[in-house]
């Protein structure tokens, strides 16, 4: 599915238009990969307001993104949170995605960026539901991936750096091409780390487990989910666990901006608890989209009204 096109980009603290939003072909960034992005969520209320859901936090992760990797974002953060609400306004879009990209222009070649201009752009247009609706109420099919997820000291797992990505993209196409909606993939020591772009939590005798920091990324969604978990009641462990202990969860789903929650239903073709969302699923899910649609007060401070 291709992107649906809007009208403005803001590049470098100007808006142009879409299809003039283009790079050189000795852009660094499309050479090595050396660059950091994040992924952002804008819903539109009940009440009919228009929010981007936890943007301080996103905005800020952006940035510890680009420290871990050595790149020097030219605007503040205020700056940067300012221009991703004005491009929604101008591209009048009440709800949809939006991609800050952080990148390295052209300049030196080689291994060592030296003068080359560090380049931030901010992209929004609408995007749905990334694993499908069906995928949202009947869950998903998954299967562990033959390709290893990140080692810390390989690829920084706390950077969302563009490069790292290929390891997503082989093993999402690895599974997709057997068939299966999502892959899951194992850390560098054989335990459940995450999907190819999502968090992953199980369920066992009414408690959730999700795995620690390490190979898994600081998901926003994730923390929200923790939060919420808590907040219900519900106990929460960041723990490793194996292959095994999936396949004999009583529940799964994952978590991400694009993802949201969604449920799993089958794991390398073994039924996860009855095959359908479950119940602390439901809850959860629930109650994250009472958060991002503002019909839970308790969460408002999650929202920043465009």
């Amino acid at each position: 599915m291709g992107v649906e096109k809007t009208e403005q980009v803001w590049l470098d603290g100007e808006f142009v238009p879409w299809d003039d939003a283009q790079v050189h072909i000795l852009t660094h960034t499309l050479h090595y990969g050396l660059g950091v992005f994040e992924g952002i969520r804008a819903y539109r209320c009940d009440d009919g307001r228009s929010t981007v859901f936890r943007l301080s936090d996103h905005v800020q992760r952006l940035y510890r993104s680009a420290r871990i990797v050595e790149l020097e974002i030219p605007h503040a953060p205020e700056q940067i949170e300012a221009a991703i609400l004005e491009t929604l306004r101008v591209n009048h879009l009440p709800e949809g995605y939006i991609r800050p990209l952080v990148f390295l222009g052209e300049g030196a070649m080689g291994l060592l960026p030296a003068d080359n201009p560090v380049r931030v752009a901010v992209i929004v247009w609408p995007w749905g539901a990334y694993l499908g609706d069906e995928g949202l109420e009947r869950g998903i099919r998954t299967k562990v991936s033959s390709y290893t997820r990140h080692h810390p000291n390989v690829t920084m797992t706390q950077s969302k750096t563009c490069g790292n990505y290929v390891n997503s993209i082989l093993a999402k196409r690895e599974v997709t091409r057997l068939g299966y909606d999502e892959a899951i993939m194992l850390d560098t020591n054989g335990f459940v780390s995450e999907g190819s772009g999502e968090n992953l939590f199980i369920v066992r005798r009414g408690a959730l487990k999700t795995p620690p920091l390490g190979s898994v990324l600081d998901g926003i969604t994730r923390d929200s989910i923790i939060q919420i978990a808590r907040d219900k009641g519900i106990e929460v462990s960041e723990q490793p666990f194996a292959r095994d202990e999936l396949y004999t969860a009583d529940e799964a789903f994952m978590t991400g901006t694009a993802a949201e929650v969604t449920p799993i239903r089958e794991v390398d073709d073994r039924v996860i608890g009855d095959g359908a969302r479950g119940a602390i699923t439901r809850t959860l899910q629930s109650t994250f989209f009472d958060a991002v649609r503002g019909r839970e007060g308790k969460y408002d401070a999650w929202l920043r009204a465009v």
